[in-house]
């Protein structure tokens, strides 16, 4: 954008740069860009390619993954772990029942055959990532748990239908939970003496749907061949990391495009860097854009 004010050469096309607070999406509102969308500020740039520059590896990445964040939280009973039979086990209940939740999930979401296409390293995934209990002795069966994880969603599968299929298969587990697999001898999830039952429930964090960028539009075959001419080769990629807002851009009617200069190997890294050379290339890769744009 410097070089351009300092050159002011005549160009067909606008060039704007814009540069957004809150690009994580927090709790924080009525600012970055979902705020300029909503406020009709952005609607001019319709009639170009948008192209979002939060990616690494100075390629393409075409496809991005949706994000769902789940916690579910697993109610037991609390007893002495002497006597076992006495106790309803949440830790137990918690790992048979997030494997039935995960069978049924990929069971219900398989790999789509449109992520062949868009190059994506996985297909959609629900795993656990957080595990946590109240605290107590290791001689005591804890009276609840909770599990915490996401899933990650090709754009080939709506996230609103995910979530009402997680919620499905807890209301049929907590209905037909005498039926989940046990672990050992007296592991049991119903106490009918003491009309007692375990019990699960799934809460949801804000979710986020992913992006399928258009693949016959303009802005996406002039960013291949500036790539392909700065960098010395062009290798389009999708991941099913998340990033924040551009599915809602793509929805509004923006020809949304992503790239970036940074190095994926050094993502969340503690001493997160990147190189001026890559740089570099993308200025480069933007000129050529820019040039192709006056054709």
């Amino acid at each position: 954008m410097k070089r351009l004010g300092e050159t002011k050469p005549k160009l067909k096309s606008t060039v704007v740069a814009v540069f957004i607070a809150n690009e994580e999406n927090s709790a924080i509102t009525g600012v970055g860009v979902d705020a300029l969308v909503n406020e009709g500020m952005l609607s001019e740039l319709k009639k170009g390619p948008l192209f979002w520059i939060d990616t690494a590896d100075k390629q393409p990445c075409i496809g991005t993954g949706g994000m769902i964040p789940w916690r579910l939280r697993v109610t037991g009973k609390l007893f002495h772990s002497g006597l076992p039979h006495k106790a309803i086990n949440p830790l137990e209940l918690a790992m048979e029942a997030l494997k039935e939740i995960q069978s049924r999930f990929y069971r219900d979401f398989p790999p789509h055959s449109k992520e062949k296409i868009y190059g994506f390293a996985t297909p959609s995934t629900m795993k656990p990532t957080q595990w946590s209990y109240p605290g107590g002795g290791i001689n005591q069966v804890p009276a609840e748990c909770t599990v915490c994880g996401d899933v990650r969603l090709t754009p080939f599968y709506d996230v609103k239908d995910v979530i009402k299929k997680l919620y499905e298969y807890v209301d049929d587990i907590n209905k037909n939970i005498e039926k989940l697999d046990t672990r050992g001898p007296v592991s049991k999830y119903v106490l009918p003496e003491e009309n007692l039952r375990g019990r699960l429930r799934i809460t949801f964090d804000e979710a986020n749907s992913g992006i399928a960028c258009n693949l016959d539009s303009r802005g996406y075959h002039v960013l291949c061949k500036a790539t392909e001419e700065a960098v010395g080769h062009v290798k389009p990629y999708s991941i099913t990391g998340s990033l924040p807002l551009i599915r809602e851009l793509q929805d509004e009617g923006f020809d949304v495009q992503t790239a970036g200069y940074g190095l994926m190997a050094t993502y969340h890294a503690k001493n997160e860097y990147c190189l001026l050379s890559d740089m570099c290339q993308g200025y480069k890769v933007f000129v050529n854009i820019i040039a192709q744009l006056e054709d």
